[in-house]
Formats: C-alpha cells, structure tokens, sequence
C-alpha cells in the first residue's frame, strides 16, 4: 500500500490481498482507506469477505453511513425493509442511504469492496 499523509492530497493505494485480511465485526476486511485516514472521519474503502459459515442465518443490518458496494465474488440478498431486495452476484453494485434497514444473506462466499461516505 502507498499512502500521501498530507489531507489535501490524499491519496492511497492498495490491491485486493487476502493474506491482509483482518477481523471485522462479521467476516473480515482488508482495508483501503480507514475511517479518519486523510483526516476524512466519514470516509473508508475496503474489500470485506464473508462466508455462509460465518452468518449461517439472514441478519439485519442499519447503515450506519451511506454505504455503495460491488460484489466481486459470491453471492449476497439483501432486502430493504418497505423497498427492494437484490440478489447480488459478480459485478453487481447497489448504495444504500444512512439510516436504511435491511437484512442481509449470505448465499455464497462473497468478497466485495465497499465505500463508506
């Protein structure tokens, strides 16, 4: 990874890596851009895997920041609670607004990157 420290010019840089997986709330995540980094608190990038192991039952998730994801690998359904629910494969994206509630299955092994804004 290469990273400019100074905020005006930010910059970061990293290829999806598995071996620098680490621990997340659920699965695991390799991280972009860390929430703070650039001096930007309400910014971060990752790649997060997860496996039908790790979530073996549907689990509701509030987005807690706006939230857009593609799926690079795997396989995911995710319902909006009073809208839409996708089923997620390679190449899929969605966004998600700050404050929406959904409920999330893990059909595959599912490796995605995220941006939280």
């Amino acid at each position: 990874m290469t990273t400019s420290t100074n905020a005006i010019e930010f910059t970061v840089h990293d290829a999806f890596d598995p071996k620098k997986y680490e621990p997340f709330i659920l699965g695991q995540v390799q991280w972009v851009r860390r929430p703070g980094d650039g001096n930007r608190p309400d910014l971060a990038a990752g790649f997060w895997h997860v496996t039908p192991e790790e979530a073996p039952e549907p689990f509701d998730l509030l987005i807690e920041a706006d939230e857009t994801i593609h799926i690079i690998e795997g396989h995911l359904h995710i319902e909006v609670t009073g809208g839409e629910s996708f089923d997620l494969r390679p190449g899929s994206a969605a966004s998600f607004n700050k404050g929406a509630r959904t409920r999330w299955t893990v059909v595959e092994t599912t490796t995605e990157f995220f941006v939280y804004s």
